[in-house]
């Protein structure tokens, strides 16, 4: 999909931002347009405040010269815009392809309203399509690796389980210092079921399951913007 396109459904997210906002700032490609067009914004005198759901984010944002705060000092916030590796029409999420689920869940849940942007592929009927980050402890990682086996199989789910690795062929490390297993499902039938199972396997951390967390979403398609809930 265009970079312009993805560019535009940032720039309508930067449109709904106003003065005084407490905003989440998302990880990711399409995210880093939004975080680009609310620093034109403040740079052109636009007064808010923004958390952000990664170190790359944070670095942007201070280049960008976005006033930048923490949870612990501004623990309710009134938006965040992030981006989706899938979403269906439930506004039911899977998020984590790059990395930040943890940061990105938590700043989510502490938001008032999330409005998602993405590139209009990633809206399915089904999720699951896209490999299921799960972000785990690396202490007891086989142990870990193998009770979500057997919750998938005790749940007719099938799919590999694949430890994610940098480029440099090690580990992938989060920036929480945790390890990240992807599920290759195909299809989530049940994505409640599977979202409160897999919270209670010790040495899960958090998973990229976002569910009743998103309330909007602007989607660049082919033919323009397509906006979904309530921005």
């Amino acid at each position: 999909m265009s970079d312009t396109l993805k560019r535009a459904a940032a720039e309508r997210a930067a449109q709904i931002v106003t003065d005084g906002m407490r905003l989440g700032l998302g990880t990711g490609s399409t995210a880093a347009h939004f975080v680009a067009a609310i620093g034109e914004r403040v740079r052109g005198g636009l007064k808010v405040v923004g958390v952000p759901t990664s170190e790359a984010t944070r670095e942007q944002a201070q280049r960008e010269g976005i006033p930048l705060t923490t949870l612990d000092e501004t623990p309710d916030l009134d938006l965040t815009v992030d981006g989706a590796d899938e979403l269906d029409n439930d506004l039911r999420l899977i998020k984590g392809g790059g990395g930040a689920l943890l940061r990105e869940k938590i700043v989510a849940s502490a938001s008032q309203r999330m409005i998602v942007i993405a590139d209009g592929s990633k809206l399915v009927t089904k999720l699951g399509r896209f490999p299921l980050p799960i972000e785990v402890m690396p202490f007891g990682l086989t142990a870990t690796e193998r009770a979500i086996a057997r919750l998938l199989d005790s749940l007719s789910m099938t799919g590999e389980l694949r430890l994610r690795h940098a480029a440099d062929g090690a580990p992938y490390v989060t920036d929480g210092g945790h390890f990240i297993l992807d599920a290759h499902l195909e299809r989530i039938d049940k994505p409640n079921v599977l979202a409160s199972t897999l919270n209670n396997i010790p040495g899960v951390v958090e998973h990229g399951l976002f569910l009743g967390l998103a309330t909007g979403a602007i989607l660049a398609t082919a033919d323009g913007l397509v906006e979904l809930g309530q921005l």
